[in-house]
């Protein structure tokens, strides 16, 4: 099975990717499905249904509003953000809605989106079913979709084998283990990075392309902090949480101009805590603006969106020597991480906790950044192993169902803990007692003896022992 990078860090819309870019996703795909076999001329409404932890986190996470913005043939990638209320609000005061953008029918949200919350499907705990009616009420088509992490969607003949749609593209250098990814790299004398590097120009892109397009996931990424530090209020939500970056970010002496945001002082060395400060910024940032339903880059999560950024602005703007050139192999690095996860255990919060999602994420940034740096694979999959060991049996555990407590804080100190990871493998030569292999198998059973109510259901945890004002 070949997964991309880019199928790791996707541009997208928040709160979630499971839980809203997924369902925009499955949702155009049926109207796609409409079109292509004829059907879409005799549609006169259509019913969406979510079931598991999408139907129980579901409104906090934007389902309903996703399920509609993908009726009407939006993508999370190219969707006006600013453009998103307006066109909500025409769908719930006419009750009507243009599938596709083109074909009109009666759609009413608090009738046509139904919450299952006391069901599941099968195949993940994140399923959905989307039925298509004609003018007499007589069902034209229904299908089966599950959002199994990261915005990735399946239909239900691939949720029982692989869960991600099978592509058999070539590899010049396939792993399926970060033993076998190692192993390639002493063969070849080749870093992670060029190990990557040559497998993404398998898929059609040449090596320009790879490098500009990640350049380009980093700049919606750096977009994405600099709303965070201007955007000041409270986020959606009946939680009222406050924004706090715009804050933290004046209290460090930033400022944003045409040019963009100002960078942290290295020389202040009153406080030897202070870059943490800034890292911590970035993350809130990040997640803040993923709470509102901002644009964002799924890394490999909406939820754990802020990690990745926040390290990587750490890099660029701590560590002498900083350019494109290891942003793009930062990049490289973390996304092979990020396949390891995905295809040996989840990256899923439903299905594995929010060790699948932050755990990833900070075991993405600490390979990344010590592939930056210039360590060996060796030291790249210590670090990336030693972040991962470390957020082992994390649940999720979301407040009201939203991605705000105790997610957006979660990513801040995952973000340090990744970084302190890679200063710790740094030090070292490689060689440790825990491989990365085995903890992504670990973490791949923790959450499968897990508590369903720990796995973004908030049904425990801080969900239910913290009391909403």
């Amino acid at each position: 099975m070949a997964i991309s990078v880019f199928d790791l860090f996707k541009i997208g819309i928040g709160p979630s990717s499971s839980h809203t870019v997924g369902p925009m996703k499955a949702a155009r795909t049926f109207v796609t499905g409409l079109v292509d076999t004829g059907l879409l001329d005799r549609v006169a409404t259509v019913r969406a249904e979510l079931y598991g932890s999408l139907a129980l986190t579901g409104k906090g996470h934007g389902s309903d509003t996703a399920v509609i913005l993908g009726l009407l043939g939006e993508t999370p990638e190219d969707v006006d953000v600013d453009a998103v209320s307006g066109l909500l609000s025409e769908v719930r005061t006419t009750r009507r809605l243009a599938l596709g953008g083109h074909r009109e029918i009666t759609f009413d949200p608090a009738e046509h989106v139904d919450f299952r919350r006391k069901e599941s499907l099968p195949g993940h705990p994140n399923g959905m079913r989307f039925v298509a009616f004609d003018a007499e009420g007589a069902e034209l088509r229904s299908r089966i979709y599950y959002s199994v992490g990261g915005g990735f969607v399946v239909d239900e003949e691939a949720a029982g084998a692989d869960r991600i749609k099978p592509d058999d593209t070539p590899l010049p250098y396939p792993f399926a283990t970060a033993a076998e990814l190692l192993g390639l790299c002493r063969e070849t004398g080749m870093s992670i990075s060029a190990i990557m590097l040559a497998n993404e120009q398998a898929f059609g892109r040449t090596r320009q392309q790879i490098h500009d397009e990640l350049l380009e996931i980093w700049h919606v990424m750096r977009q994405c902090v600099r709303r965070g530090v201007t955007t000041e209020g409270t986020l959606p939500g009946g939680l009222k949480v406050p924004r706090r970056a715009h804050r933290l970010y004046r209290q460090l002496g930033g400022t944003c101009d045409a040019t963009g945001l100002a960078k942290p002082d290295r020389t202040d060395l009153s406080d030897p805590m202070r870059g943490s400060d800034w890292i911590t910024l970035y993350a809130l940032a990040v997640n803040e603006e993923n709470a509102a339903g901002g644009r964002v880059v799924t890394a490999p999560t909406n939820g754990a969106a802020g990690i990745v950024p926040a390290v990587l602005h750490y890099y660029t703007h701590f560590s002498d020597g900083a350019n494109d050139d290891g942003v793009v192999r930062f990049l490289l690095t973390a996304g092979a991480i990020g396949i390891l996860f995905k295809e040996n255990a989840s990256i899923s919060g439903a299905e594995v906790g929010c060790q699948g999602e932050v755990g990833s994420a900070s075991s993405m940034a600490a390979g990344g950044l010590a592939e930056a740096l210039g360590a060996t694979p060796a030291q790249v999959e210590n670090a990336a192993e030693i972040a991962m060991e470390h957020n082992l049996g994390l649940t999720c555990d979301p407040i009201g169902g939203l991605v705000q407590v105790p997610c957006i804080e979660r990513n801040a100190l995952a973000s340090v803990k990744a970084i302190s990871a890679t200063r710790i493998a740094l030090r070292g030569d490689g060689s440790h007692f825990v491989s990365l292999d085995k903890v992504i198998k670990t973490m791949r059973d923790t959450g499968r003896d897990m508590h369903d109510k720990y796995k973004e259901t908030s049904r425990g945890g801080l969900a239910v022992n913290v009391i909403e004002c």
